[in-house]
């Protein structure tokens, strides 16, 4: 049972860096974050049913963590904070993309964390509003609210930073 679950835990570590760099904003604090919840979910893997969703799992695991270390920081005294190195540019993308890719990910960050949450699992990992409810252990109806408002917020603020109001010059 070990090896097959190790395999299987394995296989999902893309997306879960994936969904914890969106929701971290930090590619260290998105493989710290992973790698906790790799611990955890090693150590409790007699915890896991087989057959059941173990992507489900993983997220709910790491959603966890995400939400107890964001209300510890809450708890200390405010930090400072250290601008991040501009990721590698991407291959193949013009700079009009990858200007509308950083355009996102700060719009993203504008959201509350509650919409950020649901926005990145439905969005970035294409998750169904079921497991999302799953994951985040809310019902089906808060979930599909807090998408409307993630997206209608994104909208709005993606069109006031395409838009910016223009000055009088006289």
């Amino acid at each position: 049972m070990s090896e097959r679950f190790g395999s299987l835990m394995v296989e999902q570590i893309p997306r879960l860096r994936r969904y914890a760099r969106a929701l971290t904003g930090s590619a260290e604090l998105a493989d710290d974050l992973v790698q906790d919840c790799l611990e955890r979910a090693w150590s409790r893997s007699a915890q896991w049913r087989p057959g059941s969703d173990l992507r489900a799992w993983l997220f709910t695991i790491m959603h966890n963590l995400y939400v107890s270390a964001v209300r510890a920081r809450a708890r200390r005294p405010a930090e400072l904070a250290l601008p991040e190195e501009e990721p590698a540019s991407r291959a193949g993308e013009s700079a009009e993309d990858l200007a509308a890719s950083r355009d996102i990910e700060r719009g993203i960050r504008t959201l509350a964390a509650e919409q950020r949450e649901v926005l990145l699992l439905v969005a970035l990992e294409g998750m169904r509003y079921e497991e999302v409810a799953a994951v985040l252990d809310l019902p089906l109806g808060t979930v599909m609210s807090r998408l409307y408002r993630a997206r209608e917020r994104l909208r709005r603020w993606l069109a006031e930073e395409a838009s910016p109001a223009l000055r009088r010059v006289k």
